[in-house]
């Protein structure tokens, strides 16, 4: 079956026939740990996402996701839709846009037409869930050469 990616943001990806990545997995024992440990790391993300989802608010929720999305970019600016967020939260986008109100209006956030520049990352981490550090620590423990604190 084939994979599909979304691309959620602007930069440089690479893609190879899985054939390869499989027999560069194991003739090579550091991409072998290096893999095996980013899985377990999107593994603890995919289960935190799911109770997160279930127990928390939207806001709490969108929170959580700007914040692991600026984790993995250089800059506190996120280009990207109301419509990709509420697809990847799963939620209705008129829920995402009274979501990205509420954080605009408390200062947490700049939001205009795709373009969310996050403010206070402090503020938007005190009105997350407890979400976002279980799967922070989780990156930063697998992986400390990828995710510095």
């Amino acid at each position: 079956m084939p994979n599909r990616a979304v691309v959620q943001s602007a930069g440089t990806a690479y893609r190879l026939p899985g054939q390869i990545l499989k027999e560069a997995f194991h003739a090579n024992g550091q991409l072998q740990s290096l893999l095996l440990r980013y899985t377990q790391a999107l593994l603890t993300q995919m289960s935190q996402t799911a109770v997160c989802n279930r127990h928390h608010s939207l806001d709490q929720q969108l929170c959580r996701w700007l914040l692991l999305s600026r984790d993995r970019l250089p800059c506190d600016e996120l280009f990207m839709t109301q419509e990709l967020i509420a697809n990847m939260l799963g939620v209705r986008r008129e829920g995402v846009t009274t979501a990205a109100h509420k954080l605009q209006e408390a200062g947490l956030i700049q939001y205009s037409r795709g373009h969310i520049t996050l403010l206070d990352r402090a503020g938007l981490e005190a009105r997350t869930s407890e979400c976002y550090a279980v799967v922070k620590q989780e990156y930063e423990r697998l992986l400390p050469e990828v995710f510095k604190s």
